[in-house]
């Protein structure tokens, strides 16, 4: 039953990122990106995070910080605009995700600590 859950919470995250990053670059870029690249980049930022947690994760403040700029990267190698444009669509993307999660988890349909935008 573990594995299932852990199937299903990494589904929801996928969605949720991927919503949050179309609706980023919709928003920042105004581009029209359909939905396999923002996955695509959802998946690539969650497992780039992973890996930055893994070893950046325990410096306090500065750990965080860096990882949100790796994952910033990861916006800005996927999406042309350069840095400011890849923080804007990132920021987008969290904002998204928030509102998001607070509204399905008012309903009940998930916890407020589901994930979408890695740490979230």
């Amino acid at each position: 039953m573990a594995l299932l859950d852990s199937v299903v919470i990494f589904l929801i995250s996928l969605i949720l990122g991927t919503v949050g990053i179309y609706a980023g670059v919709r928003l920042v870029a105004d581009r029209d990106v359909g939905f396999v690249n923002p996955a695509i980049t959802a998946l690539i930022g969650a497992l780039v995070w992973g890996l930055a947690s893994f070893f950046l994760g325990w410096i306090p403040l500065l750990g965080p910080l860096l990882m949100f700029v790796i994952w910033v990267g990861v916006i800005n190698w996927r999406y042309p605009g350069g840095w400011v444009t890849a923080a804007g669509i990132g920021l987008v993307a969290v904002i998204v995700i928030y509102v998001v999660v607070y509204a399905l988890a008012t309903v009940g349909i998930v916890t407020p600590d589901a994930l979408g935008v890695p740490g979230i």
